[in-house]
């Protein structure tokens, strides 16, 4: 091989070396720890990198605890870390606590953040209340008057039951229920608008915030409005009802009075058509008659001296109906 293709060579195994060598063993990290007064040895090190643990993600937040006099240990750290939590947040937290005379420690901090839970900002509610803007609530009073109330709700964060405790989706629907059921027991709206007061110190004395995350400071009432009359609403819908029930049950006594009509004149009709064929018959009667000697010439006169009486009488009522 050539002079120069050796060197180059050499030059690049040199480099790939040192950057495996700088990979495994964080040189710069190691030193800056120990400039920090946190001993941690090389072999340490390369087994974080072993582990798949990024090494500055724990030397990082461990130098930041020591500092602050936290006293956590590397495995701790490391631990948490492979479970898949935050380690910078929960020390962020566990400084946070510390200075804010919290009680909080790093088991319940890890707990916190493996369920899932921001405990650094959890610690923060904790020491600065939060202000939870619940949404128009529309609720109905005994007179049938609708009334829209807005409310913002103080809460702060209750570090012993941010594991398991409900979050604020949980304050805002129990503090919906409340101001419902405040408003629906109230004789009028005017009672409501007169002491808006009274529907915040009744939701806030039915202890709302018990199985959650916050413990609730107080509730504020930010806007109270009068909605719709849903009580003459229902009443007018009630009314429209009823009148088309009175319509429908109208149209069917109608149609059954139609077809009731129908049938009498089926019936008279099928009476007149037995009567034209009697009457279709009756010749043949007399013609049978008049060859058996049953009826005389002069019985037969006479019968037809009736029969044009009465079409005369017939005659004369109806000019007299008209």
């Amino acid at each position: 091989m050539p002079p120069f293709a050796l060197a180059i060579a050499i030059i690049f195994a040199v480099i790939i070396g040192l950057s495996v060598f700088t990979y495994f063993v964080p040189v710069g990290l190691w030193i800056t720890a120990i400039f920090s007064g946190v001993r941690v040895g090389i072999g340490r090190l390369i087994g974080m990198r072993l582990r798949k643990v990024p090494p500055a993600n724990i030397i990082k937040p461990l130098i930041t605890a020591q500092k602050a006099g936290i006293d956590v240990e590397i495995s701790q750290l490391e631990a948490h870390y492979m479970a898949g939590g935050n380690v910078q947040t929960v020390v962020n937290a566990l400084i946070s606590a510390e200075k804010a005379h919290i009680k909080l420690d790093f088991d319940q901090a890890t707990a916190i953040d493996l369920a899932g839970r921001n405990v650094f900002e959890a610690v923060q509610v904790s020491v600065n209340p939060k202000v939870i803007s619940v949404p128009p609530v529309a609720a109905i009073a005994k007179n049938g008057i609708q009334v829209v109330v807005k409310c913002k709700v103080t809460v702060r964060a209750n570090i012993n039951r941010l594991v398991g405790g409900a979050g604020e989706e949980t304050i805002i629907a129990r503090v919906g229920e409340g101001i419902v059921t405040t408003i629906g027991s109230a004789e009028s709206h005017e009672q409501v608008l007169e002491n808006p007061d009274s529907i915040s110190k009744t939701v806030l004395g039915k202890s709302l915030d018990s199985g959650t995350a916050f413990e609730i400071l107080s509730i504020d009432i930010a806007d109270i409005d009068v909605g719709e009359n849903i009580g003459a609403k229902l009443q007018a819908e009630r009314a429209e009802a009823d009148l088309k029930i009175a319509r429908a049950k109208a149209e069917e006594r109608r149609a059954m009075a139609i077809a009731k009509e129908h049938e009498m004149i089926a019936m008279a009709q099928e009476m007149r058509a037995k009567v034209i064929e009697a009457e279709a018959q009756l010749p043949i009667a007399m013609a049978e008659a008049f060859r058996k000697g049953n009826l005389g010439i002069m019985d037969y006169y006479k019968m037809k001296n009736i029969q044009a009486d009465t079409d005369m009488r017939i005659a004369i009522s109806e000019g007299k109906s008209e």
